[in-house]
């Protein structure tokens, strides 16, 4: 008796553990099979698609650089200004310098669309000997090959004074 209940026992462990062959797998139609395997290689294809198009055209400038502000008014002074890549070519920028009671802040965001130019649009608010001046057109950042920075191009404020913002890469 016990040896037939092992043997009982046994046979229902092997039948148990036997591989199933009705898998979802071979439930697929052969044309299912081929549009999974399409949909398969599509994906692929898209995900490497997405990650070339999140890489810049142009070097990355995450990270803080110098920003320095000179004009005819005042000594110069300088400060950071740090870029947050937000898309393509694209950061957040926010900086600032300040020198005793002059100060200088750039908030606002940086399309570089050559090596030379970044397209600049948000406010530059500077505070020099007392009286405060504001920026908030659209201007660039120019590398005028003097050195390496980007200098803005709108350098008159509006006392009539050439002011020069340069931020170094």
């Amino acid at each position: 008796m016990k040896r037939t209940i092992i043997l009982l026992i046994s046979v229902i462990t092997i039948i148990s553990c036997s591989k199933k062959e009705n898998s979802e797998a071979n439930l697929l139609s052969p044309e299912a099979k081929k549009i999974e395997s399409i949909n398969i290689v599509r994906k692929k294809m898209n995900d490497s698609i997405a990650i070339l198009n999140e890489q810049n055209n142009f070097g990355d400038l995450s990270g803080t650089h110098q920003l320095k502000f000179s004009s005819d008014e005042t000594s110069a002074f300088s400060g950071t200004a740090s870029f947050e890549k937000t898309g393509r070519d694209l950061y957040d920028l926010t900086g600032n310098a300040h020198s005793r009671k002059n100060t200088l802040e750039i908030k606002g965001s940086v399309k570089r669309v050559s090596e030379k130019h970044l397209n600049f649009e948000g406010i530059i608010t500077q505070k020099i000997n007392g009286t405060t001046y504001k920026r908030s057109k659209k201007t660039t950042f120019f590398d005028e090959g003097k050195g390496k920075f980007w200098r803005l191009q709108n350098k008159i404020n509006d006392a009539g004074f050439v002011d020069y913002i340069d931020i170094y890469f």
